[in-house]
């Protein structure tokens, strides 16, 4: 992590994460897996799943929501809960992009 800006922190650029795909940091003990979706909204998760902890980074991105790779889950990404008949929720963090640039407010990881 670097560029600290008021609470924001600049986590890389949008750029370098695919579209309906994820890119993870480190923010000490948590990893965190900053997600793009189709038309470059910026989302923040844990890269837990609520179920058995699967990556959430590499899940498939649709529709608003990451399907977990181990057991199918479907997680909100802006609220990190688990959809349909399941239940459960992983950590959210606000997010935003400024010029290009994904910042992650630094009020949320602690």
């Amino acid at each position: 992590m670097n560029a600290v800006t008021g609470t924001w922190i600049k986590v890389g650029e949008l750029a370098d994460i695919p579209k309906q795909g994820a890119r993870c940091i480190d923010a000490g003990e948590l990893t965190i897996a900053i997600f793009r979706g189709a038309n470059d909204e910026v989302f923040a998760l844990e890269d837990k799943c609520p179920h058995k902890n699967g990556p959430l980074s590499q899940g498939i991105v649709h529709d608003g929501c990451v399907t977990c790779p181990l057991h199918n889950w479907v997680i909100s990404l802006a609220t990190g809960e688990a959809q349909g008949a399941d239940e459960g929720a992983t950590r959210s963090f606000d997010v935003k992009i400024d010029n290009g640039a994904v910042l992650l407010n630094a009020n949320g990881l602690s």
